[in-house]
């Protein structure tokens, strides 16, 4: 399956550039699907497809599609997470293009932040996203020497009047002792109506 491409604004400001990591600061990276290895092809129809990408300094990106829904896995992810995980939302989704890394103080990402647009109405043509599309930050933990990476919060963007601040602080706050497939992750904020269900699984213990 051919991952789904579309130029999508994502709004949170480039307010640092990479390399001048800080404690709690943040570091940008663009999601470029057409530059990864290819980990899984995908060639069966409706099978899916697992990338490896680029993403901040030796923190790899996982890029996971199957059935017209996306599944992203950040940092040095153990094969049983990207193989058995895959935290998406039950309506057909994209991401956007832009990632955001929360960084300790010692540089080290932590958590990453990713913009959802979760399609509503069933539509996945390229363009403008249709008005009942919602949109949702996830937050997720960057796997450390665990080996583990997952999904730790989500805000809703269309319902919160500064949702990348929030976001922020739930990356700040919960990702880090965040224990994957044991704790829930949650919505933060206000919840809209577009914002739809989570829908997750989890390599077997």
């Amino acid at each position: 399956m051919k991952p789904f491409a579309c130029a999508i604004p994502f709004l949170i400001p480039l307010s640092m550039a990479a390399g001048a990591a800080l404690a709690n600061n943040s570091v940008y990276t663009n999601l470029d699907t057409d530059h990864c290895r290819k980990l899984s092809a995908g060639d069966e129809p409706g099978g899916g497809i697992v990338l490896m990408c680029q993403g901040y300094a030796d923190h790899p990106v996982y890029y996971k599609e199957g059935d017209l829904r996306q599944a992203i896995l950040y940092g040095k992810v153990n094969a049983a997470y990207i193989e058995g995980t895959f935290e998406t939302f039950g309506a057909f989704n994209y991401t956007g293009r832009k990632i955001e890394w929360r960084l300790d103080d010692a540089g080290k990402p932590v958590a990453a932040i990713q913009r959802w647009f979760i399609s509503n109405s069933g539509a996945m043509e390229p363009g403008l996203p249709p008005a009942d599309t919602g949109q949702v930050l996830v937050i997720s933990k960057v796997a450390g020497s665990d080996g583990k990476g997952c999904v730790a919060g989500y805000v809703d963007a269309l319902s919160n009047p500064e949702p990348n601040g929030l976001a922020r602080q739930v990356a700040d706050t919960k990702a880090a002792g965040f224990v994957c497939a044991a704790d829930e992750a949650v919505f933060h904020g206000v919840r809209g109506p577009l914002a739809t269900d989570p829908s997750r699984s989890y390599p077997q213990p």
